[in-house]
């Protein structure tokens, strides 16, 4: 204590002085519109500056739960988009009441990769969603640029897919503005690339035409898009094309994905294997 007001004491003055200029600009300020509106604002400049320092920092701790919630807003309207119905070429939206969301044909799921592999000719990746979520086995995958896979297996709350980097792997697809549809497959070269066969030499394709899925199986919509044509040529016998397609999805880099669920495919399947019930 004894050495605060020797302090005090020594510094008298100059204490004196920032009182009396503190008290001037205090004066000043409340009998001058002027330098009051500067005062004011430059306050609020600085009061904001700090304030939106600290609300980036709390915005970036909570980056994890933003993206959830996009992730989930992305589902729902991803539901939306996959239950339309096209009727003399135009989309006319199907009412999708959330509340009874097992009345639309595919519903969404979202999933995160927990484990991928790309360089491997039998790649396969993880997801943290499982029997729990309602994951059953032939449900497709896909990510906001396209598709990734089929799932596989199912534990309680894990899934294995079936890349689309996978020898074993076999999806039906599609040229955009036609219905000229074939096998695309994987002959275990680049993770860009992949292959589709069996599209007629009659189709008309060229470099740079988008390849989308066909919906002519009962995993995924039609229309979901794979890739663009890098490059094509006829096979031994001239009658079919192999067509090389550089893929949407980057497979070395992916983490937030969409498990889609058809609703009919167990009618679906009943109906074209019904010796599968006896």
């Amino acid at each position: 204590m004894q050495q605060i007001i020797n302090f005090l004491i020594r510094n008298k003055t100059f204490l004196l002085y920032l009182l009396l200029l503190s008290i001037s600009f205090v004066f000043t300020i409340q009998s001058h519109s002027y330098h009051k509106s500067k005062f004011i604002n430059s306050a609020n400049f600085l009061s904001g500056g700090v304030y939106n320092s600290v609300n980036n920092i709390s915005e970036y701790f909570k980056l994890n739960e933003q993206n959830a919630l996009l992730q989930q807003e992305n589902n729902t309207l991803r539901t939306l988009i996959y239950n339309t119905t096209r009727k003399n070429d135009s989309i006319q939206i199907t009412y999708t009441d959330s509340t009874n969301i097992s009345a639309t044909t595919y519903t969404f799921t979202p999933a995160v990769v927990i484990k991928n592999s790309y360089s491997a000719t039998d790649n396969i990746l993880l997801l943290n969603k499982g029997k729990r979520d309602s994951i059953k086995q032939d449900f497709g995958v896909i990510t906001p640029r396209g598709v990734l896979g089929i799932v596989d297996r199912t534990s309680k709350k894990y899934a294995t897919v079936i890349s689309i980097l996978n020898t074993n792997s076999r999806i039906s697809a599609k040229l955009k503005h036609t219905n000229h549809f074939g096998s695309l497959l994987w002959d275990g070269k680049s993770p860009y690339t992949v292959q589709l066969k069996e599209i007629p030499k009659i189709a008309p394709i060229k470099q740079g035409d988008t390849i989308t899925t066909s919906g002519l199986s009962a995993i995924f919509p039609k229309g979901i898009p794979i890739g663009t044509i890098t490059d094509f040529t006829l096979d031994h016998s001239k009658n079919f094309y192999t067509i090389n397609v550089a893929l949407f999805n980057d497979m070395t880099n992916v983490e937030h994905v969409y498990i889609i669920e058809n609703k009919d495919q167990p009618e679906i399947k009943r109906l074209l294997n019904p010796t599968s019930d006896e």
